[in-house]
């Protein structure tokens, strides 16, 4: 059984950073891409990331752009967002998940519990 297990959320003030973890076990992390996904409360799920499973190619939402970055730890089975210059409308539950490589959250199929963000103004 593939388990997503994500950490590092928090309270931050706008400008500021924070890294989430994502440790995965149940397959071979280094054969699957991962990616990134949040959703705020009464909004859909949106798509924030994905990396490929060498870490060689990643790709983002304009959102985010510039501010975040994904990375990978093959070797820890993780997965990391590392968020910079926070805004409010960053607040949202973060997730990570595995399966695919696309902007789409159902190309996905499996998916940690999430991680709360929120970033006070």
């Amino acid at each position: 059984q593939v388990q997503l297990v994500e950490s590092g959320g928090g309270l931050v003030q706008a400008g500021g950073s924070l890294r989430l973890s994502c440790a995965a076990s149940g397959r071979t992390f280094s054969s699957y891409a991962m990616g990134w996904f949040r959703q705020a409360p009464g909004k859909e799920r949106d798509f924030v990331a994905f990396i490929n499973y060498r870490g060689t190619v990643t790709s983002y939402a304009d959102s985010v752009k510039g501010r975040f970055t994904i990375s990978r730890d093959n070797a820890k089975n993780t997965v990391y967002l590392q968020m910079n210059s926070l805004k409010p409308d960053d607040t949202a539950v973060y997730y990570c998940a595995t399966g695919g490589m696309a902007p789409s959250a159902s190309a996905y199929d499996y998916w940690g519990q999430g991680t709360q963000v929120t970033v006070s103004s």
